[in-house]
Formats: structure tokens, C-alpha cells, sequence
């Protein structure tokens, strides 16, 4: 009978135990839950000053969020000074690089007054020699702008200042508005752009997708010589719609593919052309914000085929 007394109140002791047990770890479980509400709240604060685990625990985790605070107020006070520094570099170079190509084309066409009249030999030399030099001037001064208007794109673009709106469109509106860089005609390349369907839609935004496909356009055209092709296709899939630029240009080795889409970067072996290295790098930035991806495939000398894809 003592032995079945023992075994009882041991039962007893350990079931109480448990209950005591659960009990705890119930109000441990209740007040972590609370912290972590807090805690996505931003209200967590330290309530609880002891030596227990669960006061360390509440006290690391105010110190965490704290310093996720701090870093993101710092991270949101750069943007916005990146994004002043953004405006007023935009706003202050203007008028100075419009007055320049206005002066220099001022001063080349008073220059060209200039040979109706009786000068000597001497004269009309320097005379053109100053022609040539005004022409420069006005040719660096388009260079500056375009540079600083693609770095102003392309810092707002990574910092969020522009927000592209891509929706559901036909793809057509892209090739409704596009542009033939002028270059093409002057280097007499053919330049075939597709007849697209209404009924083929996609994800994008037409402004900006219309310029990823420009600057694309524009290095085909760079890089293609005098008397080649380009051919723009447009094809469509269940999951995206692809478009193809193909030219006959000069093509990239295997060891650039990977590079070329990297800002400023341009081929050793292309150093003589115009350019920044930054169409390529600009043109991904803008379809990879729109959920779409550019590919490339070339051989040396055979030409290249730059293939956007947009999602559907």
C-alpha cells in the first residue's frame, strides 16, 4: 500500500511538473510572439531589465532593429542627397552645353559668311582651320550632353528616382514611334524594321523599353560597317515575346560577352569608335526593371544578335 502511496504522489509530483513546464514555456512562447509583433511594428523597446534569457533576448533584439534603423534612415538620406545631386547636376549643365552648341554653330556660320568675301590666301586658311575648330567644339559639346544625360538616366534609373509603369500592350507601339539613328543613312546600312501584329502584347513600358531598343539599335549601326544590314524581328512565345536585332557587323569575341552590358565598358578593339559604354548597360537596366532579360549571341566578323525578351 506505501508502495502504490509513492508511485501516486510521484505521479502526481511529475505530472505537476509538466503542467508547471508547459505552463513556462507557454508564456515564453506568448511573450516572444508579442516581441516579434513589436518588433515588425517598429513599438519594440526594452520592458524587462533582468539577467533571464528572455530579457537578453529582448534586449539583443532591440539593439538589432536599432541598428537596422539607423541604416536605413542613412541609406534613405543618401538616396535623396544622390537624387538633389542628380537634379542640380541636370539643371546646372544645361544652359552652359546648350550656350556652347549655340556659340559654335553661331560662330561656324559666321565663318562660312565669311568666304564670300576677298581675303587672302593666308586668311581663308585660317579661316578654315577655325571652321574645323568650331565644328569640334560643337561636336564635344552633343558628347557632354549625351554623357551627362545617360549618367542622369542611369543614376535614377538605379536609385529609383524614375519608376518605369510597364503594363499589357502591343508590342507594336514600340515600332510605331522608334527612330533609325541618322548614322545608318550616312553609312548607307539597311535598316529593316518588322510589321508587327496588333493582337501580339506584352509587359513594358513603351517609352523606356522604345529607348533600351534604340540604344541597341544605335550600337548595331556603330558597329556595323558602310553598305551592311540590320534586321529587327519580332517573335512570339507562350511566356514572352522576343526581339531580335541582327546585324552584319563585327561581332564579339566569347571572352567580352559578358562584359559588354557593364557600365563604361567598351572592346579594346573598338577604342577608335564613338561612344561611352553606356547604350548596352542602359538598355539592361531597363528591361530587367520591366521582369524581361537581354541575350546575345556573335561570332567575329559574322555580325551579332541581340535578343530582348519581354514578359507576358
Amino acid at each position: 500500500m506505501d508502495i502504490i502511496n509513492l508511485l501516486l504522489s510521484v505521479i502526481c509530483f511529475l505530472l505537476a511538473a509538466l503542467w508547471i513546464g508547459y505552463k513556462r514555456v507557454e508564456e515564453i512562447l506568448d511573450r516572444m510572439d508579442r516581441m516579434i509583433d513589436a518588433a515588425i511594428d517598429g513599438t519594440l523597446s526594452e520592458k524587462h531589465f533582468s539577467e533571464e534569457y528572455l530579457s537578453r533576448l529582448e534586449a539583443k533584439l532591440c539593439r538589432y532593429l536599432s541598428s537596422g534603423s539607423i541604416a536605413k534612415r542613412l541609406l534613405t538620406e543618401q538616396k535623396e542627397a544622390t537624387e538633389v545631386l542628380v537634379s542640380n547636376i541636370s539643371h546646372q549643365t544645361k544652359t552652359p552645353i546648350a550656350n556652347i552648341l549655340l556659340y559654335s554653330q553661331l560662330l561656324r556660320e559666321a565663318f562660312q559668311n565669311e568666304d564670300g568675301c576677298e581675303e587672302i590666301e593666308q586668311k581663308e586658311e585660317a579661316a578654315k582651320e577655325e571652321r574645323e575648330l568650331a565644328k569640334q567644339i560643337e561636336q564635344q559639346a552633343v558628347k557632354l550632353d549625351f554623357l551627362i544625360q545617360s549618367l542622369i538616366k542611369i543614376s535614377r534609373l538605379e536609385n529609383g528616382t524614375i519608376a518605369l509603369v510597364p503594363k499589357f500592350q502591343q508590342v507594336k507601339n514600340i515600332f510605331d514611334r522608334i527612330d533609325v539613328p541618322a548614322l545608318a543613312r550616312e553609312k548607307n546600312i539597311a535598316v529593316e524594321l518588322p510589321e508587327v501584329r496588333a493582337d501580339i502584347t506584352a509587359f513594358f513600358d513603351c517609352r523606356w523599353t522604345e529607348e533600351a531598343l534604340y540604344n541597341i539599335l544605335d550600337n548595331a549601326v556603330k558597329y556595323t560597317p558602310s553598305d551592311g544590314r540590320i534586321c529587327v524581328s519580332v517573335r512570339e512565345y507562350e511566356m514572352f515575346v522576343r526581339v531580335d536585332v541582327a546585324d552584319t557587323g563585327i561581332g564579339i569575341a566569347e571572352e567580352e560577352m559578358a562584359r559588354i552590358f557593364l557600365r563604361f565598358y567598351r572592346s579594346p578593339h573598338v577604342s577608335e569608335e564613338k561612344g561611352a559604354g553606356i547604350g548596352l548597360y542602359l538598355a539592361r537596366e531597363i528591361i530587367g526593371k520591366e521582369g524581361g532579360y537581354i541575350k546575345v549571341s556573335s561570332k567575329v566578323g559574322k555580325g551579332s544578335v541581340f535578343s530582348v525578351y519581354l514578359s507576358k
